[in-house]
């Protein structure tokens, strides 16, 4: 797969469901911060365009009927997503996205009703597990301040998945205070083991709930976001 078009610029497509909110916010950050125009590649397509990079927005696909990405995971252009996984292709699933992924059980798991029976707008801090993953490698050392806003985004496996995940260095960022400690008190959604985001095993598929998208400028509140972005786009290149 050649992953870099003639001109040099990285060809990111973004996959656009009725319900989507947050593709503008990824189109915006991206031409911002890294002067990338995405690619919007409507759900009904049944094929992708020549890409180096797939991006699953957040929103409400479908209204959220059923489960959050659940009707979303039947559209066309999922089985195209998932022979671009199948070849390596680096798919990032934000929020609704990172729903998506799970019911196209493309990552382990799957999202629930936050505990409290609420949506949750705020900010939350993250930090990185361990694990080896290019992810991993690049965002470790440090917190992020990164906005949520869902109201199913309490992650679970069942505990012998859980310790799969724990094993292979698969969970990439745990809900944490702004001191970096994680415990029961810093999962604002009652998430199992504090996980606001996982890759792969090879490392290629991120998803999480938070939205760096949205912590990509000083006027947003955070900048946070950017490096995580940055990240996406090495695993692209």
């Amino acid at each position: 797969m050649t992953r870099v078009s003639k001109l040099g610029q990285p060809r990111i497509g973004l996959i656009q469901f009725p319900g989507s909110n947050c593709d503008a916010d990824c189109v915006d950050a991206f031409k911002r911060l890294f002067d990338i125009d995405i690619q919007l590649v409507w759900h009904e397509a049944h094929e992708l365009p020549a890409l180096d990079g797939v991006i699953l927005p957040g929103g409400f696909s479908y209204g959220d009927y059923l489960r959050g990405g659940a009707l979303a995971s039947c559209s066309p252009i999922m089985d195209a997503v998932k022979t671009f996984a199948a070849k390596g292709g680096p798919i990032i699933g934000i929020c609704n996205g990172f729903q998506v992924l799970t019911e196209s059980q493309l990552l382990p798991g799957t999202l629930l009703k936050n505990a409290s029976q609420t949506f949750i707008c705020q900010y939350a801090y993250l930090k990185v597990a361990p694990g080896n993953s290019g992810y991993h490698q690049r965002l470790q050392g440090r917190l992020y301040k990164v906005p949520i806003a869902h109201g199913e985004g309490r992650y679970f496996v069942p505990a012998d998945q859980l310790k799969t995940l724990q094993d292979k260095g698969q969970i990439l960022f745990q809900y944490a205070d702004e001191q970096g400690n994680v415990n029961d008190s810093t999962a604002p959604n009652g998430a199992v083991a504090n996980i606001a985001g996982i890759v792969s095993e090879n490392g290629r598929i991120l998803g999480m709930m938070p939205h760096p998208e949205r912590a990509s400028d000083v006027l947003l509140g955070s900048q946070d976001g950017q490096p995580i972005l940055e990240a996406f786009l090495a695993t692209v290149l």
